[in-house]
């Protein structure tokens, strides 16, 4: 189990400016002055992929402000160089948190991040942070002892129910949901990881309750129950073989027939998150086919029809093609409105939000009437480009003369002068995706949010800078 925060006090406020939802604010040691401070979230817990939601340098006094918007509760990290701290964050909640200095002893070769306890303000033991802190008290009096004694799977076993059937009592009248999953999938997350009976765990734990995306101690317990479950199920079978599904046939299709099959796999939704979880693990087994996987995952993103596949999907096709957040973006050339080329590159320096779209698909021209809100209240503190990759430049040219408010960087991403046009640098797969490149040229969101989902909360933590003068403790 990992190490937990240590509470020390929390509270509420009411306010909330710039479309933030989320703040931290805080004071962290004067040994870190003058230093950056990231708050990331994890986008998905499939690929693991991180979003800097916040940046801020830390003053003389150690203090700082981060803000965020989210819908749902989620874990964070408070990153200083090399130091990361967890915290728990709640939509429409204020945090005061401390970050006290690190041992100098610490060891930061190759880069390796030093995890501590951060320190939260408050005297709220029903708050989030301030439950978990107390199961984490409770594991330890379970596992921990003075001795060190190897704790044998029995015993392991019956540990693990004595801390079930305590936090059952203690917590009977906690009406916090995610602190309820909370300590039931960590527990579950203990007793799968000494092998307690997999077939249980997943009826009790997947089959009857809800995928629970945003919950990092639930999909901590997905991962590790089916992790390597492919070539699990594919060692019993007879007939075609998943190798040859994957690396011969390349068919989503027939890898979802060949799942179908197991007792646990009746759900769609369930069926189609084992299978993204298990390519993303395959794409790196060198047995298998990278560029195969790649196209079967592809395949998905177009046809699934749960968002947060597309999403994960979409994250996975990312980093398979280097386009990473963190890596540099690719610039390219592409006809403009008058039929001369436009050079993304010329823009570098600049924060610019890329969009791709199609005039043949509805819900992609919808978002560019949404972008040009954007615009409006944004000015020039990012340059917009959105490229349409219509078959043909027909459709293209007629929908701009007949939208001619879209006032921006929209382009035609062919050109028979271009070697290599947009949609190919891009690895672009369908009609329509997000970009959002920061004023080094690297990907800072990839891919981005897009209008829909709520990309200005992202760019208004980015461009709305908040004035250090918060005030804790209102209710």
């Amino acid at each position: 189990m990992q190490g937990y925060t240590r509470i020390i006090l929390l509270f509420l406020l009411p306010f909330f400016c710039n479309s933030q939802n989320i703040w931290v604010h805080g004071k962290a040691h004067t040994s870190y002055a003058g230093k950056l401070i990231e708050l990331i979230s994890i986008q998905d817990f499939i690929t693991g992929a991180r979003f800097r939601e916040s940046l801020d340098t830390i003053d003389k006094d150690g203090s700082f402000d981060l803000q965020m918007y989210s819908n749902h509760t989620q874990p964070v990290f408070l990153i200083i160089k090399n130091v990361k701290a967890k915290l728990y964050v709640s939509p429409d909640f204020v945090y005061e948190v401390r970050i006290p200095e690190t041992d100098e002893s610490a060891d930061f070769k190759n880069d390796a991040e030093l995890e501590i306890n951060l320190g939260v303000v408050g005297a709220d033991s029903t708050e989030l942070n301030a439950l978990i802190f107390d199961f984490q008290n409770k594991y330890n009096a379970q596992f921990l002892t003075d001795k060190k004694q190897f704790l044998s799977r029995p015993v392991i076993f019956q540990k693990a129910d004595s801390l079930q059937f305590i936090c059952e009592k203690s917590y009977k009248n906690i009406k916090n949901k995610y602190f309820q999953s909370f300590y039931n999938y960590s527990i579950a997350s203990l007793n799968a990881s000494v092998s307690r009976g997999e077939n249980f765990l997943i009826s009790k734990y997947i089959l009857n309750s809800p995928i629970q995306y945003h919950h990092a101690e639930y999909m901590s317990f997905f991962n590790a129950c089916f992790t390597g479950y492919l070539n699990s199920i594919a060692s019993t079978r007879k007939g075609e073989t998943l190798y040859n599904i994957i690396n011969t046939k390349a068919s989503y299709e027939l890898l979802d027939e060949f799942v179908k099959q197991e007792k646990f796999m009746i759900n769609d939704s369930l069926r189609e998150l084992v299978i993204l979880k298990n390519l993303w693990e395959l794409y790196f087994n060198t047995s298998f086919n990278a560029p195969a996987i790649n196209k079967i995952v592809s395949e998905i993103n177009q046809s699934t029809k749960i968002e947060k596949h597309r999403q994960i999907s979409a994250h996975m096709l990312s980093n398979f093609n280097q386009l990473q957040n963190g890596s540099p973006a690719p610039f390219f050339s592409a006809r403009d409105k008058k039929g001369n080329m436009a050079d993304l590159n010329e823009i570098k320096g600049k924060w610019i939000y890329l969009n791709f779209f199609s005039t043949k698909k509805t819900e992609s021209t919808k978002e560019l009437y949404k972008i040009a809100a954007l615009k409006k209240k944004l000015g020039d503190k990012i340059i917009f480009v959105s490229v349409c990759v219509d078959d043909s430049l027909s459709t293209y040219t007629s929908f701009m003369k007949n939208n001619a408010k879209l006032d921006w960087n929209i382009w035609y991403y062919q050109d028979k002068r271009l070697q290599k046009n947009a949609k190919e640098l891009y690895h672009l797969v369908g009609h329509e995706a997000y970009y959002l490149i920061n004023n080094a040229g690297y990907l800072a969101q990839s891919p981005a949010l897009s209008p829909s989902e709520g990309i200005e909360y992202k760019l208004n933590s980015i461009f709305k800078p908040v004035k250090k003068n918060i005030k804790t403790g209102i209710r």
